[in-house]
C-alpha cells in the first residue's frame, strides 16, 4: 500500500471488508471458471485499486490475508475467508456469520440486531464484485475468520453489542495508520449503542480503569439503581459532547481522574498532552479565587503532578476547590452542548477516592 502521506514511513492498509469482497470476487470466479485465482484486483470506495493474493481454501471458499500496514490493528495477519453459495434464480444476497464473525444483539448499530457483524459499507463492496460476474442471481456469503473470537476480546465489540467474533468494517477499503477518526468513530458507536436504551443518564469514563472506579463509587452511593450506561470517551470531550447532542442525550456524568478532567475547567476540550496542558494554571487560579497567598501559589505552580497539588492543596487547608473546579468544568461542558443537555462531573484522585464533584450531580444521577 502507498504511504500515508509523501515523506511518511507508515504504509496504508487494507480493512477486512477489503479482504472480503476480493475473497468474495475469487469464490465467484472459481466457480465459474473452474479454477481460483491467484491473485484479484479489487476497486476501492476510496478510488484506489488493489491486488490482493488469494489462498485456496476448500472449494468454493477463498480467503485473503489482512495486512493493516503500519496500523496497530488486532486483525492484521489474519485471514479472512468467504464462502459464497450461487443459486440458480433471481435474488437478493444474504450474509451469514461463519466461524469468527459475531452477531449483533443490540440496538444502535449500522446492522440489525441478529444478523452477523458485516457493516454496511463491505456489504455493498461484496454484492458489487458479486453482480459483476453472476449478475442478479441470488446468493448466500458466509465469512469466516479463523481465531476471531479470541481476537475479538480485544475489541470494543462486546460493549457494543456485538458477540462471538469479529466485526467486518471498512468504509474507505483502506486502513490509515493510528487513524484518530477511526477511534473517534469507535467511541461514537459506543455512544449511539448506549443512547438507544434510553438510560436516566449517561457516565462518560476516559478509560477503563476510571470506569471501574466511578462504577465501585456510584454503586456505592447507590446512583446506579435508575439505569446508567458506561462510555469511554478516551481523551475526546468536546467531540463525544457534540455528539451526545446529536443523539438528543440529556443527563451526562463526566468522572475520572483529576489529572486529565482538570482541564475542562479551562475548556481544553480534548485532554491528550499533546494537545494542551494548562493543569497547574487551572489548579493556581482556583487556589487565588479561594484566598490562597502568592507563596502557596508559587509552590502548586511547581508541582509537576495534580497528586503533588493534592497534598499541598490538602496541608494548606484548599481542598474545597476541587468542587469549585468541578462546578466550572460542568458549565464548560454544557456551554460546549450548547446548554442542550445538564452535565456534572466528579473528580477523582489516584486511588479513587473523590476530590470534588459538581453542585448538579444530585440533578444527573437521581
Amino acid at each position: 500500500m502507498d504511504k500515508v502521506t509523501p515523506g511518511s514511513n507508515l504504509r496504508e492498509g487494507i480493512t477486512t471488508g477489503t479482504c472480503a469482497a476480493a475473497a468474495a470476487q475469487a469464490s465467484v470466479r472459481w466457480q465459474i471458471s473452474g479454477q481460483c485465482p491467484k491473485n484479484v484486483r479489487i476497486d476501492l470506495p476510496s478510488g484506489k485499486t488493489v491486488c490482493l493474493a488469494v489462498i485456496q481454501e476448500g472449494f468454493p471458499a477463498c480467503g485473503v490475508i489482512k495486512d493493516a500496514g503500519d496500523d496497530p490493528d488486532v486483525t492484521d495477519g489474519c485471514e479472512v475467508i468467504v464462502r459464497v453459495t450461487l443459486f440458480h434464480e433471481k435474488g437478493d444476497i444474504h450474509f451469514k456469520a461463519g466461524k469468527g464473525i459475531g452477531r449483533v444483539t443490540r440496538a444502535g448499530l449500522k446492522v440489525p440486531v441478529g444478523e452477523a457483524a458485516i457493516n454496511p459499507a463491505p456489504r455493498q463492496m461484496i454484492e458489487k464484485e458479486i453482480r459483476y460476474y453472476v449478475g442478479d442471481v441470488g446468493a448466500e456469503v458466509e465469512i469466516s475468520i479463523p481465531g476471531g473470537e479470541r481476537l475479538a476480546a480485544k475489541t470494543f465489540n462486546s460493549r457494543v453489542g456485538i458477540e462471538g467474533g469479529l466485526s467486518i468494517l471498512g468504509t474507505s477499503g483502506i486502513v490509515r495508520p493510528m487513524s484518530e477518526s477511526a477511534v473517534v468513530e469507535s467511541l461514537k458507536t459506543c455512544l449511539s449503542v448506549a443512547a438507544v436504551s434510553k438510560p436516566e443518564y449517561i457516565c462518560f469514563v476516559l478509560g477503563e480503569t476510571g470506569e471501574r472506579r466511578m462504577r465501585e463509587w456510584l454503586t456505592a452511593q447507590k446512583k446506579t439503581r435508575t439505569g446508567v450506561e458506561f462510555v469511554q470517551i478516551s481523551n475526546y470531550v468536546g467531540v463525544m459532547l457534540d455528539e451526545a447532542v446529536r443523539l438528543n442525550v440529556k443527563k451526562i456524568l463526566i468522572g475520572g481522574f483529576a489529572g486529565k478532567l482538570v482541564k475542562l475547567a479551562a475548556d481544553i476540550m480534548n485532554t491528550h498532552s499533546h494537545v494542551a496542558d494548562g493543569r497547574m494554571e487551572t489548579i493556581c487560579t482556583f487556589a487565588a479565587l479561594a484566598g490562597a497567598e502568592q507563596a502557596m501559589i508559587e509552590q502548586l505552580y511547581a508541582c509537576r503532578t495534580v497528586t503533588e497539588a493534592e497534598r499541598l492543596l490538602k496541608d494548606y487547608g484548599l481542598e474545597k476547590i476541587w468542587n469549585s473546579i468541578s462546578d466550572r468544568a460542568a458549565e464548560k461542558c454544557r456551554l460546549r452542548m450548547g446548554r442542550n443537555g445538564d452535565v456534572a462531573v466528579v473528580l477523582l484522585d489516584e486511588s479513587g477516592r473523590i476530590l470534588g464533584k459538581s453542585r448538579n450531580m444530585e440533578a444527573i444521577t437521581g
